[in-house]
């Protein structure tokens, strides 16, 4: 315990970075995960067909290949950007498709006359999945997000590997010069879960609510 006490500054640097990433990775994974469910429940051929390449790829691929593909590899090609930055935009493409994924199951658990009776008063496909059934899908997929919070959450410790000092890469710093990793690495785990347990209570707090107002 009272290496953890000793180095307090650093684990709370690390865990700020952690929750910085945490939360911008999922804003940009929420917004970019719309988009493509829309284009994966969309009428158009074309659309459906490059939502789902792009589930497909991305739930089959590494986060850290493309973590260290995008910050060793990019700049070779003349593209930088700031380290914290590009984990960011990695984690929330990565993370994008499985958002997508669990607000496809939402859309698909909606009525198909809500869509019709959508479309019978003039809405637009975008009006209609819009003020219609993206409302009613989020009610069914509060818990799945939850979920998908958490594991982002636990995927950006993988930021650690390609030079982000976040909690992870903190406690690995404090061990080399400590070399006690129980204390160091539990103390750590510790705050991860932590983390995960507050999403858990607010997603089973927010879906209980909405049930009820639903």
């Amino acid at each position: 315990m009272s290496v953890l006490l000793d180095h307090l500054p650093e684990f709370w640097e690390g865990l700020v970075v952690t929750l910085q990433l945490t939360a911008a990775s999922f804003a940009g994974a929420a917004v970019l995960g719309i988009v493509v469910t829309s284009m994966r429940v969309s009428p158009v051929a074309v659309l459906r067909g490059i939502g789902t390449a792009y589930v497909e790829t991305f739930q089959n691929l590494p986060l850290l290949v493309l973590l260290v593909l995008a910050v060793f590899g990019l700049p070779e090609i003349g593209i930088k950007a700031d380290l914290l930055v590009t984990a960011v935009v990695v984690i929330a493409v990565y993370e994008a498709a499985y958002i997508a994924e669990a607000l496809r199951s939402g859309v698909n658990a909606v009525s198909a006359g809500q869509g019709e009776a959508a479309r019978a008063l003039g809405l637009t496909f975008g009006q209609s999945l819009r003020h219609v059934v993206l409302p009613q899908a989020l009610r069914t997929v509060i818990q799945p997000l939850g979920n998908v919070f958490i594991a982002l959450t636990m995927n950006t410790s993988l930021a650690a590997a390609v030079g982000v000092v976040d909690l992870t890469a903190a406690a690995n710093r404090v061990n080399l010069i400590e070399a006690q990793p129980i204390p160091i690495f539990v103390g750590a785990g510790l705050a991860y879960a932590l983390i995960a347990a507050c999403v858990g209570l607010v997603t089973g707090r927010l879906e209980r609510r909405l049930v009820t107002a639903g």
